[in-house]
């Protein structure tokens, strides 16, 4: 008995020495939710400033990587009750370093405070939606233009945002999951979206470069929209695709087919800008699966029905494509 006793204590300070492993299949906490809290706020502790900051803070990360120019999932909101999970994916050369402070340092071009102004827009629109916003850059954006034009980075990006999606889907089963992607990071959620759990039932596209495809109905159930800027760079870009090279029709040209969110002169930084009309119809998207709250598609007290009407295109939901294509077109 004294025997096992001590080999029982000397295997368990091996344990938590690092020296041995668990065998396989010993119970492990689910990746990318949010039994990751603790692991990440050390890694942020032991990374030093201004990470160890945010993690006194008490933000909450389900990924934390410094290494390379660093990786992060930022989550606002209680993601273990969600019913409505939005995630939220930047474009080209988006860093950890600029998290917080946004590329060129500024601040309306960072996914922290872009997602912290939908998560404010949610809350204006319905305080008691259950909602969890994830400000996701948990990959590495191509680092300028030239890269941007192959969808190799997208493709690897896809890969990775597709397992955070079915763990969250695992997680949280009856919530509905919109995809939100800003330029290149359009692209990252397109490539998701096609093999995605059914949890998943919009795609937002903002100033977005591409979407894999080149028409909104080859994503099937998935409801597709797009805001396009008037003024935005991105519409200059060759709509091609070739081998290794171009993302094909953007989302917001009319040709693609994708809903229409109503959009202002804000170049392609500002469709997420507090008071803007593209943040509340984004709002609108991830509380009620459409832009007119009054005539909501998937709202419903039962997550499970609203899971399996996402899917439909009915009379609601065409009415609401069409309010809010002649409120998109009166903004261009």
């Amino acid at each position: 008995m004294v025997c096992r006793d001590l080999l029982r204590v000397g295997l368990a300070a091996l344990l938590g020495a690092g020296l041995v492993v668990p065998p396989a299949g010993t119970p492990a906490a689910p990746a990318g939710f949010v039994e990751a809290y603790p692991s990440t706020a050390a890694a942020m502790d032991a990374a030093g400033t201004p990470y160890a900051g945010w993690a006194a803070q008490g933000r909450r990360f389900l990924t934390f990587d410094p290494d390379g120019d660093g990786r992060a999932v930022e989550v606002l909101g209680d993601l273990a009750t969600a019913d409505r999970i939005a995630v939220l994916v930047p474009g080209v050369g988006n860093r950890l370093a600029d998290f917080d402070r946004g590329l060129g340092g500024v601040s309306r071009r960072a996914p922290a405070r872009q997602a912290r102004d939908l998560q404010a827009a949610v809350r204006a629109a319905d305080p008691y939606a259950r909602v969890a916003v994830l400000a996701w850059l948990g990959y590495d954006p191509p680092d300028g233009v030239a890269a941007a034009a192959t969808p190799a980075s997208a493709r690897r990006g896809a890969a990775d945002l597709g397992g955070q999606l079915r763990t969250l889907a695992g997680q949280r089963p009856t919530a509905r999951i919109t995809l939100i992607g800003h330029s290149y990071g359009a692209l990252v959620v397109g490539l998701a979206a096609v093999d995605a759990p059914p949890q998943v039932t919009d795609v937002v596209a903002l100033g977005g470069v591409g979407v894999g495809v080149d028409r909104a109905d080859r994503f099937g159930r998935v409801r597709v929209w797009a805001a396009e800027a008037p003024d935005d760079w991105i519409r200059r870009v060759p709509q091609l695709r070739l081998p290794g090279v171009g993302h094909g029709v953007r989302p917001g040209d009319p040709s693609f087919g994708a809903r229409p969110l109503p959009v202002a002169a804000t170049g392609h930084d500002g469709y997420l800008l507090p008071a803007g009309p593209t943040l509340a119809a984004v709002a609108a998207v991830v509380l009620h699966g459409a832009t007119d709250p009054a005539a909501p598609v998937a709202g419903t007290s039962d997550p499970e029905a609203a899971i399996t009407r996402a899917g439909g295109t009915g009379a609601g939901t065409a009415g609401a494509a069409q309010r809010g294509g002649a409120t998109a077109r009166a903004g261009r």
